[in-house]
């Protein structure tokens, strides 16, 4: 045994189809006999049959050793937790040792041993003969155990190690989880079938072939034993990820029958546009690992489909296998669900990086062997699904010899599928140009055709006739990801962009008793990469973040703008019209409902009419929602596919008198104490700090710039230069405190600064009475030489712990902030200050509602406070300050206090995707500037 090896494998029989087979099988899943070893150098008796293992442990397949006791995981992200010495891996060598014993079925001659997935290195034996080893793990191997099957019972032994010469090739963004985490199977089926379907959009007919043994039918067509190689032109409908018709098709062979669902498309670039079916596609994509936060990437057949439709019901169209090929049933359901998938073949080399990629398996001939191995196992047992519409050689494995062998079969084995490679710029290997994480001027910069050349022109010219795709963008980690917006409007401007796959799907969060969900270093690794695992659009329980949403919003396959007395309806769907959808219309008044109205859409979309509003008085809004007509595969009838808004009358100002003046109606500051004010409702010590307010205690408001950081602040390097600046320790200092002769009240003027530094702010507060509520106005003059964004401009306060409900009006109901929040819609919404937390896996910034025009706080018996705008504010609430949250790791380490605490910001800065990828835009950036605001407070 030698793993150092760069051969893939052995005894191994050559790859084919993942297929449906009528063929007898016998499923080995289950509980087996499992032994963790340290080292890789353990005696191999353990494969005879008559081995005593009844000391051993019970371990479920499929899974993962570390997540059921054995060891424990460890995240990197791109280093290699052990020394880079190709092919050699290190003594300590964690082995699971497997057996599992079952009985022949009577009658039973023959079959093959079929192993879905072992990470990373498996030997096989059968009844104690060696079948042969096997890696590539997210890849099936079979071998023939049909010389060595007995009558009754057999014994199947399996070594797994942890690490082999094929780790080197395995250096994904995830979790080092090994094991056999996907089926293991003994079946009698052989059968190889590659079946073409082709869709010619000018003929609207198909075309239909394929190889294999046998005769092929396919009964609703009318196809009856169709010979191989043989092919036939059909009237058919397409399939596309918007209506995946699949056809249920039937190949009899000698000894077996098999089944599978054909589509009929076709997959072509033309001038640069990627087609499918003759027509532009434009993939609205997600990148996907395989993940749950109990089982790995053993995932079950049901979050499988739970994936899909979660994606589908977010205007998800397109999947990239990051970075390996999914279990298979995830291709079927996308082929019966509708996804367009980019498939990827096993393969990353990053760590490589760290060292100036020298020795790369990519551009060494001693790797060509497992290189290529991997690319046809994928390829042979994925190849009949119609979801696939390209191959992916691998991700981040640099440049090198390899990829143009691994290229050049694929060609010649499928050359119905375009090429995806994204490590090598020059595109020499692939048929589409893909870049991760390029800035949206970048982007546009491709779009129009005059990126930065290639220094050989030859290259240059063909990549500029490529289509563009972002295989990655817009990272997904913690609060945003922001930017989606302008992305989507460069890929629907330009045909050239064929659109991308937002980074990624789903937090890698593993559950933990102490921590909730565990991140890298939550397992004592010494070599790992921190949260950043925790970088998708759903929590690791699959709950959409409002990432998720706000992706949905813009990959809407309706868009309505609005004009007088018109809404504009526009079908962004590349398949199909809107007959299946309904149109619904709401009037609301303060975000209270006033009418509802069923609108008539053609089923090309166009302009529409508006019903006449009723009269009345308030901010009016105009929602329409598009929703499912009925029901589909992945939704039910009333589903909400897409939505858009319009003001019908102007932002109504809260009627406080002074606030659009600066004067208020109302008593004076009175001195009720030595030292103390009151104005109105307001009591004041002799600082002029706010102390009750309509008999409530409370504390502050006060300028507040700092928020707790977010992973994009962290990682851009934003969090570094506020922290530097002290912005996350502001002093006050109270310059003074004066009663308001002219305008009833108070005035406190002050500055906020942090400490070792001359940058501050000059703050004054003014409050004045009017009527039974109590006006703010807050002026802010910056002093100094500020440079650079800073996180929030706002007030802080905080308010006893019992007034635990909110209601307001505004955007909602989600959070929301100036790059981010397309899913949130003007309305009037209630949550309690628990439920308008976010709970992000590592804590952070979340939780801020945009736009608000008023907000209450109640406690059980209703009583509270009400706080209105000028004409809005930023609203947040929360039971732990703003330093509790920065200080937390893990959800568990926020313990709500006995105080709310209330965040009324005019502004604050974008969020980005700076984690990996670009900062905010220059539009989102909030700077330093002279500022003023009011807000009023009014009991309850």
């Amino acid at each position: 045994m030698d793993l150092a090896r760069f051969t893939p494998g052995s005894g191994r029989l050559a790859p084919r189809a993942a297929l449906r087979s009528d063929a007898p099988s016998l499923d080995l899943n289950g509980t087996w006999r499992f032994r963790l070893s340290p080292a890789a150098d353990v005696p191999e008796d353990f494969a005879d049959p008559g081995h005593d293992d009844s000391a051993w442990d019970e371990l479920p397949v499929p899974s993962h050793w570390p997540l059921h006791g054995h060891g424990a995981p460890a995240y990197t992200n791109v280093v290699y937790p052990f020394p880079i010495d190709p092919p050699h891996v290190p003594t300590e060598n964690p082995t699971g040792d497997y057996r599992r014993a079952f009985d022949l079925p009577e009658g039973w001659s023959g079959g093959r041993l079929r192993l879905e997935g072992v990470e990373s290195y498996a030997r096989v034996w059968l009844n104690g003969h060696e079948l042969g080893f096997t890696t590539g793990s997210r890849l099936p191997a079979e071998f023939d155990a049909g010389p060595y099957l007995r009558p009754g019972r057999n014994v199947l032994a399996v070594r797994v190690h942890q690490w082999s010469a094929a780790s080197y090739l395995e250096d994904q963004d995830m979790w080092w989880l090994p094991g056999i985490f996907r089926d293991v199977t003994l079946t009698r089926s052989t059968a190889d079938v590659f079946v073409r379907a082709s869709y010619d959009a000018g003929t609207g007919r198909g075309s239909l072939s394929f190889d294999g043994p046998g005769r092929l039918s396919v009964p609703e067509l009318g196809i009856d034993g169709l010979e191989p190689g043989t092919p036939v032109i059909v009237d058919v409908e397409p399939w596309s990820a918007e209506t995946p018709r699949l056809y249920d098709a039937v190949v009899a062979c000698p000894e077996e029958t098999v089944r599978l669902r054909v589509g009929f498309r076709t997959v072509a670039i033309e001038d640069g546009v990627l087609l499918a079916n003759g027509r532009p596609l434009l993939l609205k994509g997600v990148n996907r690992h395989e993940f749950h936060p109990e089982h790995g990437r053993a995932v079950p057949y049901e979050t499988m489909r739970q994936d899909i439709l979660l994606m589908k019901r977010h205007n998800v169209n397109a999947v990239r296998t990051s970075h390996y090929p999914p279990h298979p049933a995830f291709l079927d359901l996308c082929d019966e669900l509708g996804l367009w998938v980019v498939d990827e073949c096993d393969l990353e080399t990053h760590g490589f990086g760290q060292v100036g990629w020298r020795a790369n398996p990519t551009d060494d001939p001693r790797w060509e062997e497992a290189l290529l191995d991997r690319m046809r196992r994928m390829v042979e047992r994925d190849k009949n699904h119609p979801s696939v519409i390209m191959w992916s050689l691998g991700n981040e494995a640099g440049v090198g010899r390899n990829l143009a062998v691994m290229a050049g079969w694929t060609r010649e084995r499928d050359p119905s599928r375009p090429i995806h490679y994204e490590g090598d710029w020059s595109c020499a290997n692939a048929d589409v140009y893909s870049r991760m994480y390029a800035g949206h001027a970048e982007v546009e910069a491709i779009g129009r055709g005059v990126e930065d050349p290639l220094p050989d022109p030859e290259l240059d010219a063909r990549r500029r006739a490529m289509p563009f795709m972002q295989c990655e963008y817009a990272h997904a980690m913690g609060l945003g990801p922001g930017g989606l917006a302008e992305y989507q409007e460069l890929f629907e401007k330009y045909p050239r962009l064929a659109g991308g796959f937002v980074w990624e799907w789903i937090d890698h969060g593993l559950a933990h008793p102490e921590f909730g969900y565990a991140y890298g270093g939550d397992y004592g690794e010494p070599v790992h990469d921190g949260n950043f695992v925790i970088d998708g659009l759903v929590f690791p329980d699959r709950t959409p973040s409002p990432g998720l949403l706000d992706l949905k919003k813009v990959f809407e396959p309706v868009r309505f703008t609005f004009d007088d007395g018109v809404v504009r309806v526009l079908n962004m769907y590349g398949f199909r019209d809107l007959s299946h959808l309904e149109f619904l219309a709401t009037v609301e008044a303060d975000g209270e409902p006033v009418a509802r109205f069923t609108l008539d859409v053609p089923a090309e979309g166009g302009e529409v009419k508006l019903p006449a509003a009723p009269p009345g008085e308030g901010e009016r809004w105009l929602t329409v929602r598009a929703v499912l007509a009925g029901d589909e595969p992945w939704a039910e009838a009333g589903h909400e596919v897409a939505w858009g808004q319009t003001r019908l009358s102007p932002a109504v100002s809260p009627g406080v008198p002074g606030m659009g003046t600066g004067a208020a109606a109302g008593g004076a500051a009175e001195e009720i104490a030595a030292g103390e004010f009151a104005v109105g409702g307001g009591r004041f010590d002799a600082r002029g700090h706010l102390v009750r307010l309509f008999g409530l205690d409370v504390d502050g408001p006060r300028l507040e710039l700092w928020r707790a950081p977010t992973d994009n602040d962290r990682y851009g390097g934003l969090a570094a230069a506020w922290r530097a600046t002290g912005l996350h320790r502001l002093t006050h200092r109270v310059d003074q405190v004066t009663r308001v002769d002219e305008g009833p009240g108070l005035a406190v003027r002050t500055r906020v600064a942090p400490a070792a530094t001359d940058l501050g702010m000059r703050v004054t507060y003014r409050w004045d009475a009017d009527g039974d509520g109590l006006v703010l106005t807050v002026e802010v003059e910056p002093d100094g030489e500020w440079t650079g964004p800073i996180p929030r401009l706002g007030v802080v306060m905080t308010l006893p712990g019992d007034l635990g409900d909110v209601t307001w009006f505004g955007r909602g109901p989600g959070e929301a902030y100036p790059d981010t929040g397309m899913a949130a819609r003007v309305g009037r919404w209630s949550a309690t200050v628990d439920a308008m937390q976010t709970p992000y896996v590592r804590p952070q910034e979340n939780g801020h509602r945009a736009e608000v025009r008023w907000a209450t706080l109640t406690g059980p018996g209703g009583r509270g406070v009400r706080v209105s705008g000028d004409p809005v504010f930023g609203l947040t609430a929360r039971r732990w300050a703003t330093a509790d949250l920065e200080r937390a790791r893990h959800r568990p380490d926020l313990v709500p206090g006995d105080r709310v605490h209330v965040n009324l910001d005019l502004a604050q800065q974008g969020v980005g995707t700076a984690s990996c990828g670009p900062g905010t835009l220059p539009a989102y950036e909030l700077r330093a500037a002279p500022a003023a605001f009011r807000l009023r407070f009014d009991p309850v």
